[in-house]
């Protein structure tokens, strides 16, 4: 077994794993790793855990080099004191350049020999210019990196419809994709203002459900079917798939009544009943029964039909 921790480079940042044997960490550590950028530091975002990693996909881990030192955590603040100039430096002259994009973050590599700048725009952007200015400032490699739109929200951060922090800044790790249709199928109304989260995209809370309501719906029956009940044979007008509840038609003598149900029970009433006509799988009901030869073979109306369904 490896000992696994989560860390983070940035307070909304992607979460990346290392091994940490015979270290005890704890959440809001201080620790040094290894980047593609080099050694940087990190703060641990999760209690490190012990998993079998010849198992998993990225079984190359590398570990944890070490606990940030005082020194380390001094050159981090002088480092984020960095940012903010060079955040504000390079604000500056896209406004002297004239350039149509929106500048969201400033990052320096941990040996301070890179930076990167974090921006969005709708159009392509020619900062040749802008890069030699940088460049001369700052005395460094100079990165310009454009983001999307959901990226800009987690950097940026805000408080979601719900009220609460937004989910890609606080705890979600990588973005799903998100449709239209995940909305429709859980019978939410097709509002973009309503369906839209901070970043003019589809909140990413809509697929968080995707799974319960594609159970339930595989379970519980489709609207205008036919399903047995306590009161006899009804036609599904409703269905609730949250609560698992199912609204059922009843006409007699050109009379229409609507009774609700727990799908839970009727459930066990409804496990051999098949889609369509409930004379194709019903021997007990009323009028149905007569249907049947001592057999147990169909002889109703599209008897055919239902020998070559059972046949499928």
């Amino acid at each position: 077994m490896t000992k696994i921790v989560n860390v983070r480079f940035r307070e909304a940042g992607k979460l990346y794993r290392y091994t940490c044997n015979g270290m005890n960490l704890s959440i809001g550590d201080a620790v040094m790793v290894d980047t593609q950028l080099g050694i940087d530091l990190a703060h641990v975002a999760e209690e490190p855990y012990e998993t079998d990693v010849e198992m998993e996909e990225d079984s190359e881990l590398q570990p944890v080099l070490r606990m940030a030192d005082e020194k380390e955590l001094d050159r981090y603040q002088l480092k984020l004191e960095k940012e903010k100039e060079a955040y504000d430096k390079c604000l500056s002259l896209i406004e002297k350049h004239g350039l149509d994009m929106n500048l969201i973050e400033a990052v320096f590599a941990f040996d301070g020999k890179k930076v990167i700048f974090f921006f969005t725009s709708e159009n392509r952007v020619d900062f040749r210019e802008l890069v030699k200015d940088l460049a001369a400032a700052f005395r460094a490699r100079i990165e310009l990196r454009q983001i999307g739109s959901r990226d800009q929200a987690r950097l940026v951060g805000g408080i979601g419809v719900c009220g609460r922090e937004l989910c890609c800044c606080s705890f979600l790790n990588h973005f799903a994709p998100v449709t239209l249709r995940m909305a429709r199928d859980q019978g939410l109304s097709l509002n973009p203002t309503k369906l839209n989260g901070a970043c003019g995209r589809l909140m990413c809370c809509l697929q968080f459900e995707k799974d319960a309501y594609n159970d339930a719906r595989k379970r519980m029956p489709k609207v205008g079917r036919k399903i047995r009940t306590p009161r006899g044979i009804g036609t599904v007008c409703e269905v609730n798939l949250i609560e698992e509840i199912v609204a059922v038609k009843f006409i007699q003598d050109d009379v229409q009544e609507i009774e609700k149900y727990e799908w839970a029970g009727l459930e066990p009433l409804n496990s051999d009943f098949k889609p369509g006509c409930p004379e194709y799988s019903c021997t007990t009901c009323p009028g149905c029964a007569s249907k049947f030869d001592s057999n147990g073979k169909y002889t109703g109306n599209n008897a055919d039909k239902r020998d070559e369904r059972e046949d499928v």
